[in-house]
């Protein structure tokens, strides 16, 4: 029973690696990410330049978002969805996701961190964090899931691989991005 569920989770999650954005070959999103694809390959992520451009792109994103559940921003919330982030002033759209949305989602977030010059992925989870408004705990599984992802050297900069450096800090919430 349980390797038949996982089977159907890896059918899943093939099915949305094989799909994934496919709508960016549609328009409106193909035009528009075409002129800005390399625009924001050089900025940073959160930063006014990227906030404008996003602004810029609205035709394209507003598209891109209903036609992508593993974006936030394809749920829309209201006061009866989720009255606790709502009564604190945010949305916390991640809630309405599936963990197979969550899993492309973060897998979409640390390939985004590769198409940017300074990309940061430990520091994409910390603004996404403020953005979406998802707590501490899923902050940690992101974390956690980019160190069983990453291949590389540690984001702190000490050129050593992340689990033999900073997981441990991570684990303890203490891990902070340098640089």
């Amino acid at each position: 029973m349980v390797r038949d569920l996982l089977d159907k989770v890896k059918r899943e999650i093939m099915d949305r690696a094989l799909n994934h954005d496919l709508s960016k070959l549609h328009s409106p999103e193909c035009d528009i990410f075409e002129i800005y694809t390399e625009k924001l390959k050089g900025c940073t992520y959160g930063s006014d330049e990227y906030k404008r451009f996003l602004k810029e792109m609205k035709p394209a994103l507003d598209h891109h978002y209903a036609n992508n559940r593993h974006h936030p921003e394809h749920f829309e919330l209201t006061l009866a969805d989720d009255f606790q982030y709502h009564t604190q002033g945010k949305k916390n759209l991640i809630c309405c996701m599936t963990l197979i949305d969550i899993t492309e989602m973060i897998c979409d977030w640390y390939a985004a961190t590769k198409r940017h010059a300074d990309g940061d992925i430990m520091k994409s989870i910390e603004i996404n964090q403020k953005r979406f408004g998802y707590g501490d705990e899923l902050k940690q599984v992101f974390i956690n899931t980019v160190q069983a992802l990453q291949a590389g050297p540690c984001p702190c900069g000490s050129g050593l691989k992340f689990k033999k450096c900073c997981l441990g800090k991570a684990n303890k919430g203490e891990f902070e991005v340098t640089g």
